[in-house]
């Protein structure tokens, strides 16, 4: 009999009973309508739609079933739709301008979802037996081959290591909502993440494992989550571990730990069910994800994937909680795990451990290294891994640790070097002060937090101090904050002339960006941080603002117009570590001479080398002293200079020929585009050169080819750029590689470009240089040559030299000045006294070009033209008479000015439909 049901939305659950027959019909009806734009990988806030842009339901579409059951789902829509559920077959039947599909699942599910589109291009392969589909919008549909074949690259992988793919398909889905789902036999990705370019190598591994786990066993709630952080283990961290970099990651679960989670927002993993915030996700994919690597190192990875084909052999199709995986683990570790799983799974928070009592005794036939290990808090049992190095190699050794104070000792045959505590991050545990570096969730999730007022600039940073206060931050006046507050907050701080700044840290250089966040440590409190916050404008800060919470984990990020530009994360110690032997560097002073003699050394050489710190005029001192010293010994000299570029050599010859003066010089070489350090810098060398005549070679490749190459790689590179790359380029240093490896980690201004390529645009670089070298000389073989370059590009040889040496076998000599006395480092390093420079005067304006115009369009604080009169939206005509049209002209202009001298800047400006020109004197 039909019975209308009337349901209380305050209350989604209805207990019916069934007729006689035990059959239940339900027929309903509904509309899907958007009403707000999800977050991504919220499930809680993405909503059923039915629209313009397809239909997704993955939310309660229809009168489920609590617990499993099994689903026959038939759609009937429009011809030329494509649509996606848990099914191991699809049937679609086209009749009378519509499509039906059967979806056919033979397994009982937890629920079912159902997407579809008319703009879906499908895409097909297989592997083994799986048949492997793509469902694209058409303007994606590029992207398919890709996804498939990083799919069969996974499911190689885990039907290898845990059981073969449970169904007979499986779909990428793409989705117009921004989801990251994944379901039965396929995944559900928003075009959002469809289109990012690391996805198909980070999240849809990720979303594939979850096949197994997830959606072949069920997540039983009761029990807690255990899917999420299994999955991160055996796949976000796993590839990791396969770059060889898994401590890295591991580390970083436990720096997110800490700087989310407090003892007002923690709680056992045992709780967690699904991710809300930053603080859950830690728990339930981090902390989980390190449950599961100690329980690798516990058992031995046979063991633990042996405990794995189990659980799921015994599971399949069933809910399934932590005890059955704690029964399966214990089946194939021979023991039980009681204490583990409770320590880890009930307990909230992490241990902390601390080395102390360290000794090191000599005996007949090795030494004896005692140490003690501390618990501090909650007494664990804890798998310690010590590490000792001897010669700088090391070996990894577990200890037992169960008390609060753990003494251990160790017989070696030779003296060791040094022992470090978990170097690789393999126990979940507090890292200590100096492993954890000063990062942006430190001041996200700070309960303590204390805004520093800005007495400049209040509206710029308007933005910062209220999105502050809306955390709970309390506002005071740099004046009104005693130093007690500091050690006991962390502090956020608007704009680098805030006088906290010159009270924590004396003076710090101002980042050249639209918006900039840099956290560092509280130097009263290492605990705490401190957050400086800097914008050009009140846009830039509100669009940099908006993206603050995806970079937690940097120390210094910058943006421009809301987008990243460069993002840095403090160097940390790694594992908790003590020397036992220490290396002291000396010098034998008898040996030490002066500059004159290290020039008489190198005064034979044909190539001279000079590095520098490309902004010191100490370093520019040097370079000049060795030219004039050289010059007077051996006057066939040239100079070669990494500063210019080499499609500009004739500007150079022409300079140096007296030709052209100065200024057409730096106008028409670009200088202060293409190179942009202060000429002052320069100039007195440059002038040395054309006073005497001596050839200065343009060394670079142009800057454009560089910075395409860094961004696409080389082979990027058309056809008549391929003609000016060098021919000849070695790749094989390694040892070269790994520090450019380090200067692409520590200095990521190259946002999230490929190592590859960055590496690629360094020796293209280097090996540019090298060939200008060496052009040169082969033309001009009575020559000698001095190169300017700097100090990176010369060091223990790798950039320059040896790549020039490769190509001309012509003696060489490497100066390097205030740098580290290390072995190989250079031939002779120099440590002048410093030099006091004269800068170029600045006019204090904010410039851009605007329809060809050059348009002020905004100005610093306490600016010089602003005090004068000039306003934004002005456009500089000419300045002393002499016609203004770039920002080169400005600074060529500026060149020749010195502090006090008065500058006449003539100005168009418009005001009520008119123009005017008016001239003003700023004095510099």
């Amino acid at each position: 009999n039909n019975k209308p049901l009337i349901l209380d939305e305050n209350e989604p659950i209805v207990n019916i009973e069934p007729e006689e027959d035990g059959l239940l019909e339900i027929r309903y009806e509904a509309v899907f309508k958007s009403t707000r734009s999800p977050d991504v990988g919220d499930p809680g806030s993405i909503e059923n739609v039915i629209d313009a842009r397809g239909i997704s339901l993955t939310g309660n579409w229809y009168p489920g079933v609590s617990g499993l059951s099994s689903y026959s789902l038939t759609a009937t829509l429009p011809e030329g739709y494509e649509a996606i559920s848990e099914a191991d077959q699809i049937t679609k039947i086209s009749k009378d301008g519509f499509v039906e599909f059967y979806f056919e699942f033979p397994h009982p599910l937890d629920g079912i979802n159902f997407v579809a589109s008319d703009r879906y291009s499908v895409l097909s392969d297989n592997f083994n037996s799986t048949e492997i589909y793509t469902y694209f919008f058409e303007e994606d549909s590029g992207l398919a081959g890709e996804y498939i074949e990083f799919t069969k690259r996974y499911l190689k992988l885990y039907e290898d290591i845990i059981s073969k793919y449970p169904f007979s398909r499986f779909s990428i889905v793409e989705n117009f909502l921004p989801t990251g789902f994944s379901m039965p036999t396929f995944t559900l990705l928003g075009s959002s993440v469809v289109r990012l370019p690391f996805i198909v190598e980070t999240s849809l591994g990720h979303e594939i494992l979850h096949q197994w786990f997830g959606n072949l066993v069920y997540i039983d709630g009761e029990g807690g989550n255990w899917a999420e952080g299994l999955t991160t283990y055996l796949a976000d961290h796993y590839y990791k571990e396969l770059e060889g970099s898994g401590w890295k990651y591991r580390k970083q679960i436990m720096v997110d730990y800490m700087s989310y989670l407090n003892e007002e927002n923690d709680f056992p993993v045992k709780d967690f069910r699904r991710r809300f915030d930053h603080a859950s996700s830690s728990v339930g994919y981090g902390k989980a994800a390190m449950v599961f690597h100690m329980l690798n190192n516990k058992l031995g990875k046979d063991k633990f994937y042996s405990a794995l084909r189990n659980f799921i052999m015994i599971n399949r199709y069933q809910k399934a909680s932590w005890n059955g995986l704690k029964s399966s683990f214990e089946e194939s570790y021979g023991g039980k795990l009681d204490h583990f799983f409770s320590q880890w799974l009930d307990l909230p928070g992490l241990p902390e451990v601390t080395l102390h009592g360290t000794d090191l005794r000599s005996h007949e036939d090795g030494f004896e290294l005692s140490f003690s290990i501390k618990q501090n808090g909650d007494l664990y049992e804890l798998d310690v891994p010590v590490t000792i190095y001897t010669n700088g190699i090391g070996s990894k050794r577990f200890f037992r640790v169960t008390e609060e104070m753990n003494d251990f000792s160790v017989f070696i045959s030779n003296e060791p070097d040094k022992i470090i505590i978990d170097e690789d991050y393999d126990i979940a545990r507090r890292l200590l002060e100096g492993e954890f570096p000063p990062v942006i969730a430190g001041i996200l999730s700070s309960k303590d937090l204390v805004i520093s007022l800005p007495e400049t600039g209040a509206n710029i940073y308007s933005g910062v101090v209220e999105e502050f206060k809306g955390r709970g931050a309390e506002s005071k006046r740099a004046g009104e904050i005693t130093y007690s507050t500091i050690k006991s907050s962390s502090v956020i701080v608007p704009g680098y002339d805030n006088p906290l700044i010159s009270k924590l840290f004396g003076r710090l250089n101002t980042p050249d960006a639209g918006f900039s966040i840099t956290v560092k440590k509280n130097p009263w409190n290492p605990d705490r941080v401190i957050g400086i916050f800097h914008g050009r404008s009140d846009e830039e800060v509100e669009a940099g603002l908006r993206k603050m919470d995806h970079y937690g984990k940097y120390s210094e990020v910058y943006f421009e117009g809301g987008k990243n530009i460069y993002k840095f994360i403090d160097d940390s110690q790694r594992g908790i570590a003590m020397e036992l032997k220490e290396n002291v560097p000396a010098v034998d002073l008898s040996t030490v001479s002066s500059l004159g003699h290290v020039i008489e050394k190198v005064s034979e050489k044909k190539i001279i080398y000079v590095g520098e710190f490309h902004d010191v005029f100490s370093h520019h001192a040097v370079q000049l002293d060795i030219i004039r010293n050289i010059f007077q010994k051996n006057n066939n000299m040239a100079i070669g200079m990494e500063m210019f570029q080499r499609p500009f050599q004739k500007i150079l010859d022409d300079y140096i020929a007296g030709i052209i003066d100065e200024r057409e010089f730096l106008s028409l070489s670009e200088y202060y585009k293409r190179w942009r350090f202060d000429y002052n810098l320069y100039k007195p060398i440059l002038r040395f050169a054309r006073a005497n005549g001596i050839p200065v070679v343009a060394l670079n490749m142009d800057r454009e080819i560089i910075d395409k190459v860094s961004k696409n790689g080389i082979g990027s590179l058309t056809e008549s750029e391929r003609k000016r790359v060098p021919a000849d380029m070695d790749f094989s240093d390694s040892e070269y590689m790994e520090r450019i490896s380090g200067v692409f980690r520590y200095h990521n201004d190259w946002k999230e470009k490929n190592f590859d390529y960055f590496y690629q645009s360094q020796i293209l670089w280097d090996e540019t240089m090298a060939l200008s070298i060496d052009d040169f000389l082969k033309m001009n073989p009575a020559k000698q040559m001095i190169v300017i370059a700097g100090q990176g590009h010369l060091q223990f040889g790798s950039g320059i030299p040896k790549r020039a040496f490769r190509r001309n076998g012509e003696t060489y000599s490497i100066i390097l000045i205030d740098a580290s006395l290390i072995d190989g480092i250079a031939d002779h390093v120099v440590f002048p006294k410093p030099v006091e420079g004269i800068t170029s005067p600045r006019l204090m304006v904010f410039l851009n070009i605007d329809e060809e115009n050059l348009k002020i369009s905004g100005f610093p604080e306490k600016s010089i033209s602003e005090k004068a009169g000039l306003q934004a939206g002005d456009i500089i005509i000419s300045m002393d008479g002499q016609s203004t049209s770039s920002i080169e002209d400005v600074k060529i202009h500026l060149l020749y000015k010195k502090s006090g001298d008065v500058v006449k800047v003539k100005v168009l400006r418009s005001e009520e439909n008119r123009q005017e020109e008016i001239e003003y004197k700023v004095r510099l």
